[in-house]
């Protein structure tokens, strides 16, 4: 039971230490990995943005296409031109309106991707990088020297001559 325990403590603060060493040597990597990860999720978003753009105009050009009466619809709506057809409704939108719809796209296209979490940025400090390498140095030699091979040696049996 003695030997047991001894080899689970050993387990358990061994790998303690070495998580914390390995922590305070790769933290600087583990900051670019959540840089990275965060820049590559925002170049997606910009691709999907330009691939629907891209969708759109490609849809726009068909219609064109098979309707050449489609572009003066086209500029009545996007320079603001009032209507010479009766029967076209097109709603009005006020300034407030307006304003509105562009806070929520703001707002929506300013959120990050993907943050860089809290404990990756404090560990990246210099000075607490070198607390974590020493004190997980100082684990693994405390756990070797306490937990490590008993000092009992085995006795040799005496040699015959």
């Amino acid at each position: 039971m003695q030997n047991f325990l001894r080899i689970f403590a050993f387990v358990v603060f061994f790998s303690i230490g070495a998580a914390a060493l390995c922590g305070s040597i790769l933290s600087g990597e583990l900051l670019h990995y959540y840089q990275h990860k965060r820049l590559l999720k925002a170049a997606e978003t910009s691709l999907k943005k330009l691939e629907s753009l891209n969708a759109d105009y490609d849809a726009l050009l068909r219609q064109l296409q098979k309707d050449p009466n489609l572009v003066e619809r086209i500029a009545r709506i996007t320079f603001g031109k009032q209507s010479t057809d009766a029967n076209v409704i097109y709603p009005k939108v006020t300034a407030e309106q307006l304003d509105a719809a562009r806070e929520v796209l703001a707002e929506e296209s300013n959120r990050p991707p993907a943050e860089v979490p809290r404990w990756v940025i404090r560990s990246n400090e210099p000075g607490k990088r070198l607390a974590l390498f020493l004190a997980g140095a100082a684990l693994v030699l405390i756990t070797f020297m306490f937990f490590g091979p008993s000092g009992k040696k085995a006795e040799k049996p005496p040699v015959s001559q």
